[in-house]
Order: C-alpha cells, then sequence, then structure tokens
C-alpha cells in the first residue's frame, strides 16, 4: 500500500450516511510529523496529547481532530492494554476503575456485581477463556472445574463461542486464577475487547482431511491475530513468557508488510495502540457443516476440497453481527456476504486484509456503528472489496458454488475415523454445575479424555475406546446427560445467554427463564397437535447485543423491558436467513397468546416439510399479526388416544426423580420414553 493510495482514497473512504471516517483521518494537525514515525514509538506514559501508532500509510494534515469514543482514548493512553489496570489490581478495593474495566476486557474478562442483591453491590469478574475450534485439554478441563468450585460460584459456563466461562472470581484471586489458567495449557488473552475473538470450527474430533485443515486454519488464524506486545503476561504471569511454536507461515504472515498492513517496529504490528474498532469475530467450517452459524460473523471461512477431498483453498464471507439497539433502525443484525476466494496458501494474507481495511475505516467515534457489518453496509461490497484488494495484493477469484448448509450438532455416540469414538452431550444454556459437573470430572479424569467445546453450548467427549462406551453412557445418564433421543428436539437446538444476574446489559431474564419458555412451547405443540419429534429453533437473549444469536433464530425472544420481550420469526433451521421483528414488549404471561395462532396455523397451512421460520416469511407478518389479532383457541378434536402412565405411587415417585434431572416433568419423560421405545421397534433397533 502507498501513501497516493491513502490520498487518493481520502474521500471515498467517508460516508456521509454513517460518518465512517478513515483510521488515517485520526492523525491531527498536531500530532507527529509522519504516521511511520508514530508507529514506532513505544508507549512508556500516558499522554491525551500525542496520538501513536494509529495510522498507515500517512495522510496529509487534517483542519481538525476526528471525534473518538472514550474507549479509542483509553486504549491509546493504556501502554498497549497495561494501564491502568496495573494499578488497579494493586489496591484494595473490590473493584476497578471504569477505565481499568474497559482494559480488563481485551484480557478476557468482565467486571459485574449481581443485580438480585439489594444494598452495596458485590462485585466479582467473569473470565471467558479462549479456545480456537473449542479444543480444550485434558489437564485445562480439571483445571478449570477446580477453579470453579475453589475461585467462582461452583459452575463452568460453556458460550456460544465454543469457550468457558468462569463467573463469580473476586479480585483478590484475579491473578492466581488467571496465572493458573496460563500454566495449564490455556489463555483468556482476548476473550473479549477490540480484537479478534475466539476462531470457530466444527468440533467434531473427525480425521476427514476437510475438518482437519479447517481446524488447523482456525488454529492458524488465531495465532495470527494474538496480541504480540506481551501485556497479558506482564499484568497476570509477571512478564514470564508462555511459548508456543508458532507454524512459519503464520510468522511470515504476521511480519509480511508488502502492501502496507502493518505498524514497522510497533509492539503490535497489526493491531497498534489502538487495536481494532470493536470485537472482531472468524469462523472457518466445511461444506454443508453450519455448526458456526457461519454467516453471523465478520468473516467465514469455508474449505474448498477437489474432487478426492483435498483442500484447494477458501471461500470468504464478510459483515456478518448480530448486534443492535432497541428502535434504532440504523443498527441491525447482518448476514455475511461473498467476498471471494483464495487458494490456500494465501488464506492468512487475506484474513490480514479484511482485518487492516476494518481497522483502517471502521468508526471509531460512535461504538454503536463500529462493527465491520456497519462499514460494508455503507460501502457495499464491490468498494470493500476493491479497498481489501490493495492490502491483499491481488485480485479474490470468484466464490465457488456451495451445496446446502446443514445445523449439525455432533450429539451422541460418533466414529472419530481413527478407531476411537466421540460422544456429543447436550448441556442445557451450556451451564454445568451439581452432579453434572460432578460426573463429567470423574469421566474425563478417569479415562483422561480430551473435550471440545461447541458453539450450540454443548460438549463433546473425544478419543474414546470402544470398550469405555457403556460405563461412560451408563455414568453420564445418571446424572442426566442423556442421548440425544431422550432429551426434547426444542432443547437440542436452544439456545440462551446468561442474562440476569450478573450481565449489565440485561433487560430481563433468558438462561433461568428458558428452560420454563421452552416447557410452555412444548405445551402448545401438544395443544394444537403437532408431533413430538417436529421442532423449532428457539433462541433467547436478555438484551437486544445478541449473544445466543436470536436474529437467527425461527423463534427469537429479545429481552425488551422487565419480562417482556421482542419476538423475532423467519430464522431457518440451517441458520441462513436473518428473523425480523415481529411485535415487541411481548409480556412472558402473553406468551401463548402469539404462539399458540402461529403454531396452530403453522401445522394446517404449512407447505410439504416447510420450516416453522420459512412458513412465517411466505405467510407475512401482516397476515401473522391479523391471525394472532383474532385467536379465541385451537378447534381441536378430542384426543384418541389417553394413556394412563402410572399405575402407582412409587413408580411414579421414581420416574419424577429421574425427570428432575432433566428440569422435566413425570408425565413428559414417561412420553418421551414410550416414544423412542416404539419407533425403536418400528425401525428393528429394538432393545
Amino acid at each position: 500500500m502507498t501513501t497516493s493510495f491513502g490520498a487518493a482514497n481520502t474521500a471515498l473512504l467517508k460516508d456521509p450516511k454513517l460518518q465512517i471516517p478513515s483510521f488515517r483521518g485520526l492523525m491531527s494537525s498536531g500530532s507527529l510529523a509522519s504516521a511511520r514515525h508514530a508507529r514506532s514509538v513505544s508507549v512508556s506514559s500516558p499522554s491525551p496529547s500525542v496520538i501513536r501508532a494509529v495510522s498507515t500509510p500517512a495522510k496529509p494534515n487534517t483542519a481538525s481532530e476526528t471525534k473518538r469514543s472514550k474507549v479509542e482514548i483509553l486504549k491509546e493512553q493504556s501502554n498497549y492494554i497495561r494501564y491502568p489496570l496495573n494499578e488497579e489490581l494493586l489496591t484494595d478495593a473490590p473493584n476497578i476503575n471504569d477505565a481499568a474495566t474497559q482494559i480488563i476486557k481485551f484480557h478476557g474478562s468482565y467486571q459485574q456485581y449481581s443485580r438480585d442483591d439489594r444494598g452495596p453491590k458485590n462485585y466479582s469478574f467473569m473470565l471467558r477463556t479462549k479456545n480456537p475450534c473449542g479444543k480444550v485439554s485434558n489437564q485445562l478441563y480439571l483445571t478449570m472445574d477446580d477453579l470453579a468450585d475453589q475461585f467462582g460460584i461452583g459452575t463452568l459456563r460453556l458460550t456460544t463461542r465454543q469457550t468457558f466461562q468462569l463467573h463469580g472470581v473476586l479480585k483478590k484471586d484475579l491473578k492466581t486464577v488467571m496465572s493458573t489458567i496460563i500454566k495449564n495449557m490455556g489463555s483468556t488473552l482476548g476473550a473479549c475487547g477490540d480484537l479478534n475473538r475466539n476462531v470457530l470450527a466444527p468440533a467434531a474430533p473427525l480425521t476427514r482431511k476437510d475438518y482437519l485443515f479447517a481446524q488447523q486454519t482456525a488454529d492458524n488464524i488465531a495465532a495470527l491475530l494474538t496480541p504480540q506486545s506481551g501485556f497479558y503476561y506482564d499484568v497476570w504471569v509477571d512478564g514470564e513468557q508462555v511459548i508456543t511454536a508458532e507454524p512459519p507461515e503464520v510468522v511470515k504472515a504476521r511480519n509480511d508488510n508488502s502492501h502496507g498492513t502493518n505498524f514497522p517496529d510497533s509492539a503490535e504490528p497489526i493491531y497498534g495502540t489502538q487495536f481494532l474498532p470493536r470485537k472482531f469475530k472468524i469462523a472457518v467450517t466445511v461444506p454443508t457443516d453450519n455448526s458456526v452459524d457461519i454467516l453471523t460473523n465478520d468473516i467465514g471461512v469455508v474449505v474448498v476440497s477437489d474432487g478426492d477431498g483435498e483442500p484447494q483453498g477458501f471461500n470468504l464471507y464478510v459483515g456478518g453481527g448480530m448486534g443492535r439497539t432497541h428502535r434504532l433502525e440504523t443498527t441491525f443484525p447482518r448476514l455475511g456476504e461473498p467476498l471471494g476466494y483464495v487458494p490456500k496458501e494465501d488464506i492468512l494474507y487475506a484474513i490480514k486484509a479484511i482485518v487492516v481495511t476494518q481497522r483502517e475505516n471502521g468508526r471509531r467515534d460512535d461504538r454503536k456503528y463500529s462493527r465491520m457489518k456497519y462499514l460494508i453496509s455503507s460501502w457495499g461490497i464491490e468498494k470493500f472489496r476493491s479497498v481489501v484488494e490493495e492490502y491483499y495484493g491481488k485480485k479474490f477469484e470468484p466464490f465457488r458454488v456451495l451445496p446446502e448448509w446443514e445445523f449439525k450438532s455432533y450429539l451422541g455416540w460418533h466414529e472419530q475415523g481413527d478407531g476411537s469414538l466421540f460422544c456429543g452431550l447436550h448441556v442445557d444454556s451450556g451451564r454445568i454445575g451439581g452432579k453434572m459437573k460432578k460426573t463429567l470430572r470423574e469421566v474425563i479424569e478417569k479415562y483422561h479424555l480430551n473435550v471440545r467445546l461447541t458453539p450450540n453450548q454443548n460438549i463433546i467427549l473425544c478419543d474414546i475406546r470402544n470398550a469405555w462406551k457403556r460405563p461412560i453412557t451408563t455414568a453420564l445418564a445418571q446424572a442426566g446427560l442423556l442421548q440425544p433421543r431422550y432429551v426434547d428436539p426444542l432443547n437440542i437446538t436452544a439456545m440462551a445467554c446468561p442474562a440476569l444476574p450478573l450481565c449489565p446489559l440485561a433487560i430481563t431474564e433468558a438462561e433461568r427463564g428458558i428452560p420454563d419458555l421452552l416447557k410452555r412451547v412444548r405445551a402448545v405443540f401438544e395443544k394444537v397437535g403437532l408431533k413430538y419429534n417436529e421442532s423449532i429453533v428457539v433462541r433467547v437473549t436478555g438484551c437486544p447485543n445478541g449473544c445466543a444469536r436470536p436474529y437467527m433464530a425461527e423463534l427469537g425472544l429479545v429481552g425488551d423491558g422487565p419480562n417482556s420481550y421482542q419476538i423475532w420469526l423467519g430464522g431457518r433451521p440451517n441458520q441462513t436467513a436473518i428473523a425480523r421483528t415481529f411485535m415487541n414488549k411481548v409480556k412472558v404471561q402473553d406468551f401463548e397468546k402469539v404462539l399458540e395462532p402461529l403454531l396452530y396455523y403453522w401445522k394446517r397451512r404449512r407447505l410439504s416439510k416447510e420450516s416453522f421460520g420459512d412458513f412465517t416469511t411466505r405467510m407475512g407478518f401482516e397476515k401473522l399479526q391479523e391471525l394472532v389479532d383474532k385467536w379465541e383457541g385451537p378447534e381441536l378434536a378430542p384426543s384418541r388416544y389417553n394413556l394412563k402412565l402410572f399405575a402407582d405411587k412409587e413408580t411414579y415417585e421414581a420416574m419424577d426423580k429421574c425427570a428432575k434431572l432433566q428440569n422435566k416433568n413425570a408425565h413428559q419423560l414417561a412420553m418421551e420414553v414410550i416414544r423412542n421405545f416404539v419407533a425403536s421397534q418400528q425401525n428393528g433397533k429394538g432393545e
């Protein structure tokens, strides 16, 4: 990239609608003489009057300094994400100040307090790990399990980005917990903050070439975009560097500056002192496998193989993202769109070019509009592609044709392809606690298993010998970790964010509310005559930020006030369509008034194999609203079947005790057992 390109595109890189300034425009008339000199200056102390390492290449002086958000100033003054966190951690206070609260996010932590409590705030910290592909070693799993008991609230949480969240850590224990994670093959670096987040990839430990290649690519992208300035280790392990070998192609791509992507001689060659305008999300997968919600990411990377299954290159999607603000139509969820194809040897350079384009041109004045999706929405894909190609140094090849996407959960028992088995386990809302936590630890420790975390908040046990299958299955079932055929289909695809009580952004319940909501959805299914094995994708969040990706759901519930939700309709089971707002501020007690007519008419008016999401889109919201407004209840014929499931009190009590492990009632569990038994007999697979 040359200086002439930057000058020629000054007008190109501004948009009057969203007022997106070029990152180069952050250089004020009173700043350093040239950006190249600025990039080489190290920060020894915070100084609000000097902007360092924020622009490449140089740009002519501007008349006035471009407005920047408070967080941008904090990043600039932080000495590469150290100050004032390093000082705040030394105080006796149970919390850290506002500036340190922003800075600690880059280290993988959020300051929180319980909103259920009254009186003085009881501060604690949530830690989030960074696990590309969801890979978790046996050693790290056992460490996280221990830390949850010793320093947390006794539970682990699996996130929608294949990581752990550890809640309830006190400030005085932060350094102990962080250093323990680091010394046990883990990291929280970059799990939060304005930089690349955890890189997703299919969690299944299959030995197929394309899966292995996708997972290795995710590892390499994560390494490429890992901060280099050492701030993380300075703060948590007193500067002790944890050396991990990087593939030479990663080091080469990071250091390459042939197209003006880097800050020469900077501690952060890709990020500079300002890092990115906002968080950045990347997912890698193989054709058909949409376990990663590929279209919701800033960059979606898809392996393209030849007829022999040998990976040749990658299709790239750009511009996905979920976050929005209620009743502000200039904020919106967005699907990624095709950018082009690159040969496999170029993938790191292409990723870097996209990241740098966002670094240079994403908005830094208003964080509501700082995600890359707004830059692409403003510019259009053609203009975005042309700017990325300048940093890439090549033209993108045409996007390759892909087959239809499918949601893959990888639950149950499967062959890995190397003689071993893996077992995918459903975990409601990703929350591991109680007997489930104890049993999982016992199994993982006894058989020395590695694990994978999935983007659907589930866990996969890997490298299991055939002889271990039966005892492991028995042990897990006793803790309520059942095979998928015994789990309600609604629960299989449902997701919720943590929300209350700890998330400061939550407006209403999500994780704590979804068990009851799913029971009520199941009751409506039964009332309108839908079959048990039919299902819809339900996702619930406590606020509009969309952490559980509700805008891709067939039925998305987004917190919109105390005990009320927006209802979003129109997503698809394979997560390839964006939902739209159907109703606002629906009180939780009025849920059935909306859901009953929608499901009733889906059953009666749907086309062959038409999903609920596609049905709502085809019908149109005006017609659906009319059906809801006129609803007086289903006209159902009396049931032909009336089973008396329990003949004695002892059987009922035993079934009820088992059902409670799965957050169900005795009747629901008994019906599931009967249905599954009948199905197995019909399929000739009775046990």
